[in-house]
């Protein structure tokens, strides 16, 4: 079930592409989620399958970096097509990458299996999760990380009764000043959004004790809290690579599109 992990370009979803084959029994949930699905469509929704925009991906990854800097390792469990794994690559020596679902990057492995056992233990698990499955990916990254979870979620995840006592072990809340818009099935560079998001961030005693911002969580942590770190404007422009729309948007290169005789 598992194939070598590559760092493959993917184009954008486009609905007229054939509909990748369903996992693991998922076929009696992905049909007609909204009226009027194609079959991609309904197993992307299905999936909750957004792709994380590539620089809200490498932010997630620096504040990783600035927490815990003898951070290493990393496993992106909710890979999809390489959206957010191939960004943490350009700050970590090592990323493993898997999904649920054969998006043809990285390996195929159901994440929140119990009995799945990881010959690859990280430093880190950094991902962004199917909303409604975020409190099993962060229990789940606890159990397999050495020294921490990040996930990326939608500002609602702390309001829940349900996910409070998760809440009050969270090290560090950052919401994003900017939106980080996202879409079903494909990153669009040109997207803008009224959702608000912020990374969430476990850690481990140890590592909260070694961290340059422990003092802070910890005085955080005593007034029942999180310490809370506010990712400032202007973070989309300068984390924004200039082979993004190429890499992750599936935009074709300038000058091919001269060669091929386009505008």
């Amino acid at each position: 079930m598992s194939r070598a992990i590559t760092g493959a370009k993917h184009p954008r979803h486009t609905p007229s592409a054939p509909a990748p084959a369903l996992p693991f029994g998922m076929e009696g949930r992905a049909g007609a989620v909204v009226e009027g699905d194609d079959a991609t469509t309904a197993l992307y929704r299905a999936l909750n399958f957004f792709p994380t925009p590539p620089w809200a991906g490498r932010a997630g990854g620096e504040l990783v970096r600035q927490l815990d800097p003898a951070a290493r390792s990393v496993l992106e469990p909710a890979c999809g097509q390489g959206h957010m794994a191939g960004p943490l690559r350009e700050g970590f020596p090592i990323v493993m990458a898997s999904d649920v679902h054969d998006y043809g990057y990285g390996t195929v492995s159901d994440f929140l299996n119990p009995g799945l056992d990881f010959v690859f233990q990280p430093d880190w698990v950094i991902t962004n999760p199917p909303f409604a499955k975020a409190e099993a990916f962060v229990r789940r990254g606890l159990e397999v990380a050495r020294r921490g979870v990040a996930v990326l979620c939608r500002l609602a995840f702390v309001e829940s009764v349900g996910r409070y006592p998760l809440m009050r072990e969270m090290a560090v809340m950052a919401p994003f000043a900017e939106r980080v818009p996202m879409q079903l099935g494909s990153w669009d560079p040109d997207l803008s959004s009224a959702t608000a998001y912020a990374w969430f961030v476990w850690m481990k005693s140890n590592v909260v004790f070694e961290s340059p911002l422990g003092g802070a969580i910890g005085m955080a942590w005593s007034a029942q809290g999180a310490l809370v770190r506010n990712i400032p404007p202007g973070t989309c422009e300068r984390l924004t690579r200039a082979d993004d729309r190429v890499v992750y948007g599936g935009e074709a290169v300038p000058g091919l599109l001269t060669l091929a005789g386009g505008a």
